[in-house]
């Protein structure tokens, strides 16, 4: 479930004068508020404790708010992590097999709702300013409650772009996503994110 737990919302207000260069705060709050469509293709490495990578995977990003998103993981470790608003549907396609969970329940403040979220959500975190780091503005996500899965979420823009998540989880697991030809406000079909499990794939149904 790993991937699940990764599969993004926030803000602290923040005065910006134009005299002066935008934060990260500001950048993470333009992304929640402005960007309504964002589509990129990533690449995510997970360490352990010690820093010694376990995994790696790559694959697509889609997001349409509010709410609705989708991790389409390329193969061998291929699968589709889809939200509808409602309803998240987890396709582990070399398994055939779909677990579906109630949506806000099971994600809580994950990353996965901090990235599809609008600006609605940005009251259940706290931003901190990580500053400058090489090209990275980063930007710390503290959320209000406990269940969020990770000790610590940071989010990193060059140029404004989304470009790097960093999560950190209870057990010293460090995920590091990296974002790519990511395109902001372009044309997806809600279609994209109604899911019907194939005939032949065994379907554990978590919300009843």
């Amino acid at each position: 479930m790993q991937k699940l737990l990764i599969s993004l919302s926030i803000f602290t207000s923040i005065i910006a004068f134009p005299a002066y260069a935008q934060s990260s705060v500001d950048h993470l709050k333009r992304f929640l508020t402005e960007v309504r469509a964002y589509s990129a293709e990533f690449d995510q490495v997970v360490l352990d404790e010690n820093l010694r990578q376990i995994d790696e995977a790559g694959g697509t990003l889609t997001i349409l708010r509010p709410g609705r998103f989708r991790w389409d993981y390329y193969p061998p470790a291929e699968q589709q992590i889809i939200g509808d608003g409602e309803k998240v549907w987890i396709y582990d396609i070399e398994l055939k097999q779909v677990i579906v969970r109630d949506q806000k329940a099971s994600l809580g403040n994950s990353p996965a709702i901090l990235l599809a979220g609008g600006s609605n959500n940005l009251k259940q975190y706290k931003l901190v300013d990580g500053g400058l780091q090489g090209a990275v503005q980063w930007v710390k996500v503290i959320p209000h409650s406990d269940n969020s899965g990770f000790d610590d979420i940071q989010v990193g823009f060059i140029d404004s772009v989304l470009s790097v998540m960093v999560l950190v989880d209870g057990l010293g697991q460090t995920t590091r996503i990296n974002f790519r030809n990511g395109a902001e406000n372009l044309p997806i079909p809600v279609e994209q994110f109604n899911f019907v499990p194939p005939d032949d794939v065994d379907v554990i149904d978590e919300t009843q």
